[in-house]
Formats: structure tokens, C-alpha cells, sequence
């Protein structure tokens, strides 16, 4: 049922989803889903808050799931926010006085980007839902595009302008603008383009699964390559 639904409100938005649209997907009747979730927005918290495995799903005791109260699900959404926040390598990198890492600024910004990928891959069910239904929810919306994305590229630009008044990287562009990029594309291979709902092309095998980790270190890459200037080698006396 949680899978269901998640796929279902993924394609077609909150509003537009019905109950019976989850049940044709199960290939249930409405009456009989209603014994699992007591409404569409129980289906929509229940989506959330367990197609990503981070909590068990109810036990057959609890069911039917009930629908959130108001603003319990903003407040779900904003706890996990604010425990990855707090935890990212950035959020450390930028709690240290010192101007660049000990192990160097290539891995201090690839560990950074990487570390970014996996927690959004992490939460990439929920991520999706959410940013797919948050327009129609105003307090989703308001936590959503706020301590959300708002606060990551914030923290990330803050990283950018550091970095580069020391001279330790060159920005190809405003640090903001290059900072929404980096949590943009990041979010498209680590959420998005497990969600890509295009048919191969007639003739073509399916194409491959997304393979998180060497997205993840290809990013990582790309990144440090644009922005960390190359050593200027020394000139041989003879």
C-alpha cells in the first residue's frame, strides 16, 4: 500500500489522486483500502513517512492508518530536515575554524557533494513526494522550500564565499547561483532520475539502474574540477 501510493501522488500530485486510483493500482476495492489508511491523507503521511524504510510500518493492531492532525506531517517532514542538516560533512566543514581541511580542499569539497548524495538518496522517496505535492500543501510547502532547500544552498553558498576569499577556489559564476546548482544537480541523479517515468527508446533495452555510488563520485569530480584551480607547475631550471 505504501508503495502504491507513493507512485500514485508521484504521478499525479496531491489533488489529483484519488483513493480509488491507489485501490486500482492493488488491485484492491476502495472499501477494502479504507481498512488500511483512513483517508487520502493518511495514504499520503503513510507514503512519507514509510516508503524509505527509515521507520517500520504499522503492525496489523494499528491499522487503519489515520489521517495526520494539522501540521503533523510539516513537523515530520521538518525533523528529518533538520537531523540531516545538523549531521551533513558541510555543516562540520563549516564549524571549523581552520581555512582548508588537513586532508586537502579537493577531498574536503568531494566529501562534501558526496555526503549531499547519499542523504538525499536516502530520504529519495520521500523527497520526491514532497517536493511533487508541497505546492498544493501550504505548510508542507512552507517547511519544504525553506529550512529545506533554501537553508541547503544558504549553507553551501556561505562554504563557496569562504573558500574562495582564501584564494582556495575559483566560483564559475555567483557563489549563490553556483551553490543552487551543485544541490540541483545533485538532487536530479540522487532523487529525480529514479523517477523517470520515459519508456526506452523502441529497440533499446531498458536502461541501466542509476548506480548511486559512481553518480556520486562522478559529481564529486565534475565539481572539483570546475572550481579547484590546477597546480601551477614549476618551471625546470634547466
Amino acid at each position: 500500500m505504501v508503495d502504491a501510493a507513493a507512485r500514485v501522488f508521484v504521478a499525479h500530485g496531491y489533488h489529483r489522486t484519488q483513493v480509488q486510483d491507489v485501490a486500482d493500482v492493488l488491485g484492491l476495492a476502495k472499501g477494502t483500502l479504507y481498512g488500511y489508511a483512513q483517508n487520502k491523507a493518511a495514504l499520503f503521511a503513510a507514503a512519507v513517512r514509510y516508503a524509505d524504510g527509515h521507520e517500520p510500518v504499522p503492525v496489523p493492531a494499528e491499522l487503519p492508518v489515520p489521517a495526520p492532525a494539522d501540521g503533523e506531517l510539516a513537523a515530520l517532514v521538518a525533523g528529518r530536515l533538520a537531523s540531516e542538516l545538523a549531521d551533513l560533512e558541510l555543516a562540520r566543514v563549516l564549524s571549523d575554524p581552520t581555512d582548508v581541511a588537513s586532508t586537502g580542499l579537493e577531498a574536503e569539497l568531494a566529501s562534501i557533494i558526496t555526503d549531499l548524495y547519499r542523504r538525499l538518496a536516502k530520504h529519495q522517496i520521500a523527497i520526491k513526494l514532497v517536493d511533487r505535492c508541497a505546492p498544493e500543501l501550504p505548510d508542507l510547502a512552507q517547511v519544504w522550500f525553506g529550512s529545506g532547500r533554501r537553508a541547503q544552498v544558504d549553507a553551501l553558498t556561505e562554504y563557496l564565499i569562504r573558500r574562495q576569499n582564501t584564494g582556495a577556489l575559483v566560483l564559475p559564476g555567483p557563489a549563490p547561483l553556483v551553490a543552487r546548482t551543485i544541490v540541483e544537480v545533485t538532487a536530479l541523479w540522487a532523487v529525480h532520475c529514479h523517477f523517470d517515468p520515459a519508456p526506452p527508446a523502441p529497440g533499446r533495452p531498458d536502461p541501466d539502474p542509476v548506480d548511486d555510488t559512481a553518480v556520486a563520485a562522478m559529481l564529486a569530480e565534475v565539481f572539483v574540477r570546475a572550481m579547484v584551480p590546477m597546480a601551477v607547475a614549476t618551471p625546470d631550471p634547466c
